[in-house]
């Protein structure tokens, strides 16, 4: 038999020590971190302990896959993971000093794995967040506007019997787009949509994602109120398509608006606003809105962690700028042709107000 490469060898030793001397006292079974960590890897019913016994071995060990490294970093950053039974605890409702464990410990592990694949121990491979892959057992409920009787499509009214409940929806493409995604990065957890005035109490106690501005739906109205966020929507009387942003700051009021051609009237730039935070009605879950003036806005503030040419870069840019996974952004949408074209935080005159500041 030949002996584990050295990178290996260190990769399997260090998984072994945080499983049995980190917590000494917690005892922590294979079984039983097999059984934390199985959703995380995309196993319904959990890892086997052989698995994660495969990972430890000194004679011949398994490389674990790259999201099973990533999941032993978010177990063993916060001794919370112990719970009654042992479970990841969401990365958003880690604290500042379980953050700053759980990245020195994901960086430590990836290093070592990119070793243990032929790299080097120096380089540090691009940790891939995303913002729409949830540990926890969900749901996920997205709830979107619900058009006005003289904006929606003949075929929304029930008694049409060409009758499509979608067409009653507003800001449709925006909710198709995160739909997918969703329960791509989410295939054990149930992902609903809904119309505002369909949501039940029960609807809201788990992660809500808000589709849309205040017009046509209360449901983004109300939580918003409860949010006390420091960007609020209003009417505009020079705007009578859309409600704009408004900002305040040191005493300053700052107006966001969208541009129009002065030659068609065509829109040209939206407005968008991206937030992330705990959600009001359950601290253990999370409440994002994606929104705008217009539906371009709302379908750009989706795109930014959606679109695989720019999603990867436009994560690194919120990891460099805030904390426990908390944020809000307020950015340029551009419109060419019609077209939405997906923000880049990292481009100059993108991020137009943001918050909170990353100390």
């Amino acid at each position: 038999m030949h002996p584990a490469p050295p990178a290996a060898l260190e990769l399997a030793l260090r998984l072994r020590y945080l499983r049995t001397d980190l917590w000494a006292d917690s005892k922590l079974t294979q079984a039983a971190l097999a059984k934390a960590l199985g959703k995380a890897v995309g196993k319904d019913k959990g890892l086997s302990p052989a698995t994660v016994a495969s990972w430890e071995s000194t004679t011949a060990p398994k490389l674990p896959p790259r999201e099973a490294v990533m999941a032993v970093a978010q177990f063993f950053a916060t001794q919370r993971s112990l719970g009654p039974e042992p479970e990841l605890v969401p990365i958003d409702s880690f604290a500042p000093e379980e953050e700053a464990a759980y990245k020195g410990l994901l960086e430590d592990l990836l290093r070592l794995h990119s070793a243990a694949r032929g790299g080097t121990a120096g380089e540090m491979p691009i940790v891939a967040r995303r913002s729409w892959h949830f540990s926890d057992d969900g749901p996920v409920t997205l709830v979107c506007p619900q058009l006005p009787k003289r904006e929606a499509s003949p075929f929304a009214d029930p008694g049409n019997p060409n009758y499509t409940h979608l067409a009653g929806f507003g800001d449709l493409d925006a909710m198709v787009e995160l739909h997918g995604h969703v329960r791509a990065d989410n295939p054990s957890m149930d992902v609903f949509f809904k119309a505002a005035p369909e949501v039940k109490a029960d609807d809201l106690s788990g992660h809500v994602v808000i589709i849309g501005g205040i017009a046509w739906n209360d449901v983004t109205r109300r939580l918003i109120d409860l949010s006390q966020l420091p960007v609020r929507q209003e009417e505009y009387s020079a705007l009578p398509t859309g409600e704009i942003f408004v900002t305040q700051v040191n005493d300053e009021t700052r107006k966001y608006l969208p541009v129009l051609s002065s030659e068609t009237g065509m829109l040209m730039e939206d407005v968008g606003l991206l937030v992330r935070m705990p959600n009001p009605l359950n601290s253990n879950r999370t409440l994002t809105m994606c929104n705008g003036i217009h539906s371009r806005g709302v379908l750009g503030s989706v795109r930014t962690l959606t679109d695989a040419r720019l999603r990867e870069s436009n994560e690194q840019y919120i990891a460099r700028n805030f904390s426990n996974n908390q944020f809000g952004i307020l950015m340029r949408v551009q419109v060419i042709a019609g077209e939405t074209l997906t923000p880049d935080f990292n481009t100059a005159g993108t991020v137009l107000y943001q918050w909170p500041v990353k100390a």
